[in-house]
C-alpha cells in the first residue's frame, strides 16, 4: 500500500486541466486545422494527394474508386473517419470551392446548390494535372519524411509545391482559439507577384499589389472597394465585400427582369434562392412576379422578372441588401510558420514561399549532383576497364572466383569496389567502338551537369533563377483569366458597372413623365409618312423631350426656376414603346410650381468643355462643365433668372464653337460662343438676341454638331439650308430670318444644325413619333417656307425635335 503511496503524484486538477487542453489545442492546431504556409495544405489534404501520387493516379491513367483512395490514406497515413477524409477529397475536386482543383473527380461531386456528393464507392477521382506540381521533385529529397502515425512508413511534412497553392487556392479552417480564412487568388497574378519579389525582394505588401489585384474567387462576383484588400495584404486581416454579377434586361411587355450570372463565393445558390422566395411571400420584397432558376452546365443564371412598373435598381438594391447576392468575406491570413501559427502579411506568404523553394531547389541540385558524380565515378571505371581491355579480360579468366576477380581488379587498376562491380557485370555488348563511344559522350555531358550544379549550389541569384522560370512555365501551362472583378472604391462604387451600354432614346411629356427604351425601337422611314405611335398621354399631355443616351450617361435636368437635378440614364426606368413612362416627381425632389425645361446627358465631367445656357427672354450664360460635377440629386441652382425668365436650352460648347438661335416667330442668330464671357455656376448671364414684343426663344444650337441648319415648324414643315446663308453676328443683335411663318406652317418649334448623314425623330403633342434621314429632307433657302415632313392630324402640332447624329446611329 505504501508502495502504491509512493507512485500517487497530487496534481492540481486546473493545472492538469490547463496542460491537457493546452496539448489538445496545439494538436489541433498543428495537427489538423491551419495549413503550412510552405505548400498552404492542410495534413489530411497533404496525405491525400501523397497518397494518389503512390498510387500513381496520374491524369494520364484512368480515375480509381474514391473508396480505394480513402481506404489507402485512412491505413496508411491518416487513422481517422472515413468521411471527413472523403469530405476534404471533394472539396479540393468541386470547381466552385477550389480556384484550381487539384484532385480530378468523376462522377457527383456535389453542387453549389448544396447537394451533397455520391457515396465514395459510387465516385471515382484522380489527381489534375496542377496537382503534378504540387508533387514534383517528391522522389529527389526536396522535403523530410517523417513516421507515418504507427511508424511503419514514411510521409513527407511538406509538399515541393511547386506554385504558391495558399495563396492561389486559399484555406479555411478553425482551430482552438484562432481560425483561418484566407481567400484565393488568380495563378497568374500570384506568380507576377513572387517573381517581382525575386526581382526586389524589398518589395512592400502594398506594392505587390501591382501585380496581385485581390482575391480572385472560383465563382467570379464582384469586389467592392480595395481598402479591405489593401488592409489584409498589409496586417494579415480584413473585410472584402463580394457582389453578385447581375444584369437588368429588358422583356415583351415593358417589363425588366434581373438576371443573376456569379453569386459571392462559399454562397450556397438554393438556399439564396429560396431567401428571396421568402422575401416576396413575406412583402418585404414588392415587384417580383416570377423567380426561376435556369442554371445549366454552362454555367449560373437566376432570373427574377419584375411587374411593369417596378423599378429594377430598387429592388437589386434591396437583394443586395437582405440576401447573399452580396456577403462580407473576413480575411485571416494565419498559417504555420516552423509549425508555429502566425498571421501574415501578403509579403510575409510570398517570402515563406520562395524560402520554401530555394530550399527545394538547393535540395534538389545537391541530390542531382551526387547521382551525377555516383555515375561518372561509374563511367570512369568503364573507361579505365576499355582501355585496357585484353589485361582486364584476362585477369577476370585467371580469377578462380568473382570475389577474386574483384579483387584483382581493384589492386591492379587502382579501381573502387563499385568501379570493380560494374566492369565484372559489364555485357559484352559494351565493348564495341559505338558503345565505347556512348560512354565518352555520356562521361562528357555529365561532367558539365556537375559544373553547372557546382554553380547553382555556389550561387543564390541562380537558384532564384530557376525559380522564376518554372513558376513562368507553370503560369504557361495554367494561368488563366481572373473571374472576379473589382471596383476601385467601394465608396465610388456606381451599379452601372453591372448595367451593360447601349444606345436608348429617352422622353420626358410636358405633364413631367419620363422613361427611356432601346434606340433599336425605331425604324428609319420616309419623309411624310404618319410615324410609328411612340407614347401615349393623357389629352392634355404631349412630348415635349427626346434625346439620344447611353445607358452609363449622367443625365443632368435644368428647370425652368434655374435648378439642374442628376440622374444616371439606367435609373431612369425603361418601358415599352407606347408606355406614358415614370413620372419625374418620383424621380427628382422637384419643387412647387417647377418642372424640367432642359435636359443634357454627360458622359464624362472631365473633359474640357462649356455649358452654355439659353432663356426665353433671350438671355446667355457660359460656365466650365466642371462646376457641375458635383450635382446633387436634390438639386443645386444652374442659372440666377429674372423674374419672369426661363431656361429653355443648354449645350456642352468648346470655346472655338458657334451658338445658332431660332425664336418662335421665325428670326435666328449666329455667334461665336467667345463672345460670351465665361461665369459662375450661379451667374445671371448676358443678351444673347434683342427680341421683338411678342416673340421668344424657341430653339438653340451649336454649328459645330454639322453644316447645315434644320428648321422645324410645329405644323409639322421643315427645310434645311446651308449654315453659310446664317452670318455671323455680334451677340445681342436683332438677328435676321430664318422661317417665314404663317398660319399653315406655325410658329417655330425647332432649330437644329445637322448632317447628310443624321436623322431626326418629330414628337408630336398627341404622341406621333416619326424617325426621318435628313438626306430626304429638301435643301431650301433661308426665306423659304419649308415643306412637310409629317402629316399632322386633328390639329396636332410638334412639339419636340431631336437629332440622331451619324456617330450614334452606329
Amino acid at each position: 500500500m505504501s508502495e502504491l503511496a509512493n507512485k500517487v503524484v497530487p496534481v492540481a486538477i486546473e493545472d492538469e486541466m490547463k496542460k491537457s487542453y493546452i496539448d489538445y489545442a496545439m494538436s489541433v492546431i498543428v495537427g489538423r486545422a491551419l495549413p503550412d504556409v510552405r505548400d498552404g495544405l492542410k495534413p489530411i489534404h497533404r496525405r491525400i494527394l501523397y497518397a494518389m501520387g503512390e498510387l500513381n493516379l496520374t491524369p494520364d491513367k484512368p480515375h480509381r474508386k474514391s473508396a480505394t483512395i480513402v481506404g489507402d490514406v485512412m491505413g496508411k497515413y491518416h487513422p481517422h473517419g472515413d468521411a471527413a477524409i472523403y469530405e476534404a477529397m471533394v472539396r479540393l475536386a468541386q470547381d466552385f470551392s477550389i480556384r484550381y482543383p487539384l484532385v480530378d473527380g468523376h462522377g457527383n461531386f456535389g453542387s453549389i446548390d448544396g447537394d451533397p456528393p455520391a457515396a465514395m464507392r459510387y465516385t471515382e477521382a484522380r489527381l489534375s494535372r496542377i496537382a503534378l506540381e504540387m508533387l514534383a521533385d517528391l522522389d529527389k529529397d526536396t522535403v523530410d519524411f517523417v513516421p507515418n502515425f504507427d511508424d511503419t512508413l514514411k510521409e513527407p511534412a511538406v509538399l515541393p509545391s511547386r506554385f504558391p497553392n495558399l495563396l492561389v487556392n486559399g484555406s479555411s479552417g478553425i482551430a482552438v482559439g484562432m481560425a483561418t480564412n484566407i481567400p484565393p487568388h488568380n495563378l497568374s497574378e500570384v506568380i507576377d507577384g513572387v517573381i517581382m519579389m525575386i526581382e526586389n525582394p524589398d518589395v512592400t505588401s502594398l506594392e505587390l499589389m501591382a501585380a496581385i489585384k485581390g482575391p480572385d474567387f472560383p465563382t467570379g462576383g464582384i469586389i467592392l472597394g480595395k481598402d479591405g484588400i489593401k488592409e489584409m495584404y498589409s496586417t494579415g486581416r480584413g473585410s472584402i465585400v463580394i457582389r453578385a454579377k447581375a444584369v437588368i434586361e429588358p422583356m415583351e411587355g415593358g417589363k425588366q427582369r434581373i438576371v443573376v450570372t456569379e453569386i459571392p463565393y462559399m454562397v450556397n445558390k438554393a438556399r439564396l434562392i429560396e431567401k428571396i422566395a421568402e422575401l416576396v411571400r413575406e412583402k418585404h420584397l414588392e415587384g417580383i412576379t416570377d423567380l426561376r432558376d435556369e442554371s445549366d452546365r454552362n454555367g449560373i443564371r437566376i432570373v427574377i422578372e419584375l411587374k411593369r412598373d417596378a423599378n429594377a435598381r430598387v429592388i437589386l438594391n434591396q437583394l443586395f441588401k437582405h440576401t447573399q447576392m452580396q456577403v462580407t468575406f473576413g480575411a485571416i491570413m494565419l498559417a504555420l510558420v516552423d509549425n508555429k501559427p502566425q498571421v501574415l502579411t501578403l509579403r510575409d506568404l510570398i517570402y515563406h514561399y520562395l524560402e520554401h523553394q530555394k530550399d527545394v531547389v538547393i535540395r534538389r541540385t545537391k541530390y542531382e549532383l551526387a547521382r551525377t558524380e555516383e555515375r561518372v565515378h561509374i563511367l570512369e571505371g568503364l573507361k579505365i576497364a576499355l582501355s585496357h581491355l585484353d589485361e582486364v579480360i584476362a585477369l577476370i579468366r585467371k580469377s578462380k572466383d568473382v570475389p577474386a576477380a574483384k579483387e584483382g581488379l581493384m589492386k591492379k587498376f587502382g579501381l573502387t569496389e563499385k568501379q570493380a562491380q560494374v566492369i565484372l557485370d559489364m555485357r559484352l555488348q559494351r565493348l564495341t567502338a559505338l558503345e565505347r563511344q556512348k560512354i565518352e559522350e555520356e562521361y562528357s555531358e555529365l561532367l558539365g551537369k556537375i559544373e553547372y550544379y557546382r554553380k547553382v549550389l555556389g550561387d543564390e541569384k541562380m537558384v532564384y533563377g530557376i525559380i522564376k522560370e518554372e513558376l513562368l512555365k507553370i503560369k504557361e501551362r495554367f494561368g488563366d483569366e481572373r473571374r472576379t472583378r473589382i471596383v476601385a472604391e467601394s465608396k465610388d462604387f456606381d451599379e452601372e458597372d453591372l448595367i451593360p451600354e447601349e444606345d436608348i432614346v429617352i422622353t420626358m411629356t410636358h405633364l413631367g413623365y419620363i422613361k427611356r427604351m432601346p434606340l433599336s425601337s425605331y425604324k428609319s422611314q420616309r419623309r411624310g409618312g404618319k410615324g410609328v405611335n411612340g407614347i401615349t398621354t393623357r389629352e392634355e399631355d404631349f412630348v415635349d423631350r427626346i434625346f439620344v443616351a447611353t445607358t452609363h450617361h449622367v443625365v443632368l435636368f435644368f428647370t425652368n426656376q434655374g435648378n439642374v437635378y442628376r440622374l444616371k440614364a439606367h435609373e431612369i426606368p425603361e418601358a415599352g414603346r407606347t408606355a406614358k413612362g415614370s413620372a419625374i416627381v418620383n424621380l427628382l425632389p422637384l419643387k412647387s410650381q417647377e418642372k424640367v425645361n432642359a435636359v443634357i446627358p454627360i458622359k464624362d465631367f472631365s473633359q474640357d468643355g462649356y455649358l452654355i445656357m439659353v432663356t426665353r427672354e433671350g438671355m446667355v450664360k457660359k460656365t466650365l462643365l466642371s462646376e457641375y460635377e458635383n450635382t446633387r440629386k436634390s438639386g443645386i441652382i444652374a442659372i440666377t433668372l429674372n423674374p419672369g425668365d426661363e431656361l429653355i436650352g443648354v449645350k456642352l460648347v468648346g470655346e472655338k464653337d458657334e451658338l445658332v438661335l431660332g425664336t418662335a416667330l421665325g428670326m435666328s442668330i449666329r455667334f461665336p460662343v467667345s463672345d460670351v464671357s465665361p461665369t459662375g455656376r450661379t451667374a445671371r448671364g448676358v443678351k444673347a438676341i434683342t427680341l421683338e414684343e411678342g416673340d421668344e426663344v424657341a430653339s438653340m444650337d451649336v454649328t459645330s454638331l454639322g453644316d447645315e441648319v434644320l428648321v422645324i415648324t410645329e405644323k409639322g414643315y421643315g427645310k434645311r439650308t446651308p449654315i453659310e446663308e446664317y452670318r455671323l453676328q455680334s451677340r445681342g443683335g436683332k438677328g435676321i430670318i430664318t422661317q417665314k411663318i404663317s398660319d399653315t406652317t406655325g410658329k417655330l418649334v425647332g432649330l437644329r444644325v445637322v448632317s447628310e448623314k443624321d436623322e431626326v425623330i418629330l414628337c408630336t403633342a398627341s404622341g406621333m413619333m416619326i424617325r426621318l434621314e435628313v438626306s430626304g429632307i429638301s435643301r431650301m433657302s433661308r426665306n423659304a417656307r419649308g415643306v412637310t415632313l409629317m402629316k399632322l392630324e386633328n390639329n396636332d402640332t410638334v412639339s419636340a425635335v431631336a437629332v440622331i447624329r451619324e456617330s450614334e446611329k452606329d
